[in-house]
């Protein structure tokens, strides 16, 4: 048997070990926000691979958004040394969960298997991509005692919530200083690699009126009113601009390839009562509107052009509208990145998917960001992908599940890629 022929049939020799382990993480709840049971999760993962022999830390991200004494942001690193100097290959996949949303006829932390998908929050996205890695890791040390480099495998945090808890703190501590290759398991199908993603730019939009009783609005000034001059602007002129702007990136899915922007949350007025409250709201001109919008930006535009569009529809409407003002806070912002399609990462794992699947991979780029971006723009490495089990379209959706054959499946392509870029020498009998 060659040393693909054994890898594969240890690996496969594997599945019900996958499907429990897939199950096991799901059955943790970490919703993120708030970030809860993530010091849980970390231990059940630091346990499991230090009985397969990696030297492990749990790390936690101190003082970085959402950490506190109630909800910690953990993290877990795990480390097998080979009996030679190499590269390093890592696999970096996230922990956290979205809210669990309105729809579900499945248990969402239940775990179950039907029809061969398991399903729950997070299955998908990307906690099967997790087990998979691990799976296919376990699977090299097992078969391979002797290669050169290092295997890594990371558990981190708050990539829903972009990701400073996680691998932004870990890069910011030049851990990934000694890593020579990233994969990241996100969901974007087993035979696609993803060499990157859009950028990002969040703003919250802030217009001002005066109070005034609500009988006499003519006495005061309505906010939510000059907010809706700024959407009406936007309707106007900035979403038709948006859609004519096109990317040469391979972004899908389709809809992606031009510029979006998406109004995240849209308040005006008085506060929200409080639950159980069933009175009727006071008769007032509201004197603050507040709009966030979330802007997705291509390889071939710049943050400062993304600003501008949205600073001129307001200062156009400052010159042309009575009484006009407002407020902008940019909230963040990550540029669009993406890995050259013929560097060392992308061409080991396209051979592997060749291997593995009989077929020639698909090179893409996310709609959204990803812990890419922090790897990219704080660890200095470009040699980053992302690949995995699962499809895109079920992540953060009701009953989400990933498929067991597509675990299966990537965890061979894995595997493979380990074997192409830590050249085992033992090749046991």
């Amino acid at each position: 048997m060659t040393p693909f022929q054994r890898l594969s049939a240890r690996i496969l020799g594997k599945k019900d070990d996958l499907i429990a382990l897939t199950q096991d993480l799901i059955r943790i709840p970490t919703l993120n926000p708030p970030g809860e049971n993530y010091r849980e999760i970390c231990g059940y993962l630091a346990d499991r691979l230090a009985r397969s022999g990696f030297e492990v830390q749990l790390i936690r991200a101190e003082g970085t958004p959402g950490d506190s004494r109630k909800y910690p942001r953990w993290n877990v690193v795990a480390r097998r040394e080979a009996t030679t100097s190499g590269e390093c290959v890592h696999f970096n996949s996230h922990i956290d969960v979205v809210e669990i949303g309105q729809g579900w006829t499945r248990d969402p932390f239940g775990g179950a298997l039907e029809d061969g998908r398991i399903y729950g929050r997070g299955s998908c996205d990307m906690k099967g991509g997790l087990a998979a890695s691990i799976i296919a890791a376990e699977a090299f040390v097992e078969e391979f005692q002797n290669f050169s480099g290092a295997i890594e495998i990371s558990g981190t945090a708050d990539e829903e919530t972009g990701g400073y808890g996680g691998v932004a703190y870990l890069a910011e501590k030049k851990h990934f200083s000694h890593v020579d290759h990233v994969i990241i398991p996100e969901p974007l199908h087993k035979d696609r690699i993803c060499l990157g993603h859009r950028g990002v730019w969040w703003a919250e939009i802030e217009t001002h009126g005066e109070i005034a009783h609500g009988s006499m609005p003519f006495l005061g000034d309505c906010a939510v009113r000059h907010m809706g001059a700024v959407l009406s602007e936007m309707e106007k002129t900035l979403f038709p601009a948006l859609a004519k702007k096109h990317t040469q990136m391979p972004v899908v899915p389709d809809g992606a390839k031009n510029s979006t922007m998406n109004i995240n949350s849209l308040h005006g007025g008085q506060a929200e009562p409080e639950e159980g409250f069933t009175g009727l709201p006071s008769a007032v001109v509201p004197d603050r509107a507040r709009m966030i919008i979330d802007r997705r930006y291509l390889i071939e535009e710049t943050e400062d052009e993304v600003r501008t569009e949205v600073t001129d529809i307001l200062d156009k409407l400052t010159r042309e509208r009575e009484n006009f003002r407002y407020d902008l806070h940019e909230m963040w912002s990550v540029t669009p990145t993406m890995t050259a399609p013929d560097a060392p990462v992308v061409t080991s794992v396209e051979k592997a998917i060749r291997e593995v699947l009989g077929k020639d991979a698909e090179h893409v780029v996310s709609p959204g960001t990803y812990d890419q971006k922090h790897i990219d723009r704080i660890g200095k490495l470009k040699n980053c992908i992302a690949y995995g089990p699962g499809l895109l379209e079920l992540a953060h959706k009701p009953d989400e599940y990933v498929g067991v054959d597509d675990m299966l499946d990537s965890a061979l392509v894995m595997g493979h890629t380990l074997i192409d870029l830590l050249h085992p020498t033992d090749l046991p009998a």
